[in-house]
């Protein structure tokens, strides 16, 4: 069997003094792509923040384990550094930064290594020109005055530059056009192989359409009540989530 990247035990997530997530239990191996769909206030996106250590999000009970470590006290660079990422539903702008120093930036803080700036140009102007990308935006300020599309591609950009080894897609397909949805899907498939994992979070499940899904999973009242290969997913949009609540995993 491949070699465990993402391992959830028992996971008690309270935020704002209430319990979202009720006892969650998740396993991501290297090389595979896992969905969670869920109706809205299932508990995804406390999920996704919980992985990468948001400190809104208490963690009650339970543990994550990446690579074998437990990491539920881990705080969120120290995530970052270990390999996970998370493209964000909503990613924010941030002026007087460039998308290439960020990512220049970012990769050297992972790596903790020198970076080599003219290999570094080369792949970054190669990478935007596959997500049809217009090269300038790599010297204007993160996300700023970018379109809902630009923002969720420079997202797929970032997860294509710095390479982690597990990456989190917390609604990036949302309110793309059907042409977004298949570049952001295509870049999705760049970034997938053999030694890392994906874990996407959609409602629209039509960037899956593209992609090779290893496993599906249905997030209802903070736990997961379903799992099952990609038919799941055939059955999610045919039926939705009604009669899902208190199914047995």
């Amino acid at each position: 069997m491949a070699e465990t990247l993402l391992e959830i035990r028992g996971l008690h997530v309270e935020a704002n003094d209430r319990e979202i997530l009720k006892g969650l239990d998740l396993t991501v191996h290297k090389g595979e792509v896992h969905v969670l769909l869920g109706p809205n206030g299932a508990g995804k996106s406390t999920l996704v923040n919980t992985i990468m250590g948001h400190p809104q999000y208490h963690v009650t009970d339970g543990q994550i384990f990446f690579e074998g470590e437990d990491i539920t006290a881990a705080k969120t660079d120290e995530r970052a550094r270990r390999g996970l990422f998370l493209s964000f539903q909503s990613p924010e702008e941030i002026p007087g930064v460039s998308v290439e120093n960020f990512l220049r930036t970012s990769y050297g803080a992972i790596t903790k290594k020198p970076v080599k700036i003219f290999a570094f140009k080369k792949e970054l102007a190669a990478t935007m020109e596959e997500l049809k990308m217009d090269k300038s935006y790599a010297e204007r300020g993160l996300n700023v005055g970018f379109s809902g599309g630009e923002k969720k591609k420079n997202e797929i950009l970032q997860m294509l530059m710095l390479h982690p080894k597990l990456a989190i897609l917390d609604e990036t397909d949302s309110g793309l056009d059907v042409d977004a949805v298949k570049i952001v899907s295509q870049g999705v498939e760049k970034f997938k192989n053999a030694e890392n994992g994906l874990l996407i979070i959609t409602h629209n499940t039509k960037i899956l359409e593209f992609v090779d899904v290893t496993a599906a999973h249905v997030l209802v009242d903070g736990r997961i009540v379903r799992s099952g290969d990609r038919s799941l997913i055939d059955e999610i949009n045919a039926s939705g989530f009604t009669g899902l609540q208190g199914a047995a995993v």
